[in-house]
């Protein structure tokens, strides 16, 4: 296997979105100078014929496969036929490139909505396809399944060095705080802010406030990308997370004190909650050297100034 230089030319599928733009600022911060990217105009990574053609023409040698069509329960439940298509196409193309043109490391990204609904707390690696699925999520979490077997299966028939991470709930600079398609981490630093800015007072949120959820920095899952792409080489999918989780109402909480201390929860228990409680085991990326460094209220505050300083422009043109 060719070692990894400064000179390594290396692809970053999905540059723009949330964990992309992380990861390419880490690899910049880093030294490294050949960094590949496409935007989805010049290259629609569901076309195999295009994505071929890219590879031979750019050839990688190493591969953040971190593209795909996300959102949060709204965008999920509404939209599972472009879940389930986009990101079975897009981890297939680019997979099978990569085999086809000698990249000598790929690390593919899914997510930790890949555990069964009723799954023991914490999640380990190996409670993979143990149970069902949680169904407001499904169509993503079995296009994120499939990406992972794939990834094993081009190990066991061709030998390629394809590793799998799936990162827990994450947050942090680039974030998609469209409230018909984000999470709610930044769902909610939105409705906090317009309250604010609007003058009201309650601020309603999806659900019961009951479930559990584990986030994590997304400059931290950069670093853990990394980290993985230098030292790890198992066919067995890894989790990236904190080890930590609170409610959605404690989360609420928190948002408000840093956003609007003012304002008043009113849950909607006719939305729907999602999974009771998704919480990873990392003990394998501990043991392996790894821990998470940005604690979650410091993060929140950033990514709520980050989002703050996208609004000014908008203000100036107003």
């Amino acid at each position: 296997m060719q070692e990894t230089t400064h000179d390594s030319r290396i692809y970053v599928a999905g540059h723009r979105g949330l964990v992309g733009s992380s990861i390419l600022r880490r690899l910049e911060g880093e030294g490294f100078k050949n960094l590949l990217v496409a935007t989805r105009e010049q290259l629609d990574l569901r076309d195999q014929a295009a994505v071929n053609y890219w590879f031979q023409a750019n050839r990688p040698d190493q591969v953040y496969l971190v593209a795909g069509t996300v959102g949060g329960i709204l965008a999920n439940s509404t939209r599972p036929a472009e879940f389930l298509y986009d990101n079975m196409m897009i981890h297939a193309t680019v997979v099978h490139a990569a085999h086809l043109f000698g990249v000598n490391k790929l690390l593919y990204l899914g997510s930790s909505c890949i555990y069964p609904r009723d799954c023991p707390q914490p999640m380990r690696e190996e409670h993979l396809l143990t149970g069902p699925l949680e169904p407001t999520n499904e169509s993503y979490a079995l296009a994120k399944i499939a990406g992972i077997k794939l990834c094993q299966s081009y190990r066991r028939q061709y030998g390629c060095n394809f590793i799998s991470a799936m990162p827990t709930n994450l947050y942090g600079p680039n974030d998609n705080f469209d409230l018909e398609s984000s999470h709610v981490l930044p769902a909610l630093i939105r409705k906090f802010h317009e309250a604010k800015v609007q003058g009201r007072k309650d601020v309603t949120i999806w659900g019961s406030g009951s479930p559990r959820r584990e986030f994590l920095h997304v400059d931290d899952l950069a670093d853990a990308c990394l980290f993985l792409m230098g030292s790890y080489g198992d066919e067995a999918h890894i989790n990236v997370g904190c080890g930590e989780d609170l409610s959605i109402r404690e989360l609420a909480e928190m948002i408000r004190d840093i956003v609007f201390p003012e304002g008043r929860l009113v849950f909607d228990t006719s939305k729907p909650d999602g999974t009771p409680r998704k919480l990873l085991d990392i003990t394998r990326l501990r043991q392996m050297g790894w821990a998470p460094r940005i604690p979650l209220r410091d993060g929140i505050e950033d990514t709520y100034a980050g989002f703050q300083k996208a609004l000014e422009p908008a203000r100036e043109s107003a």
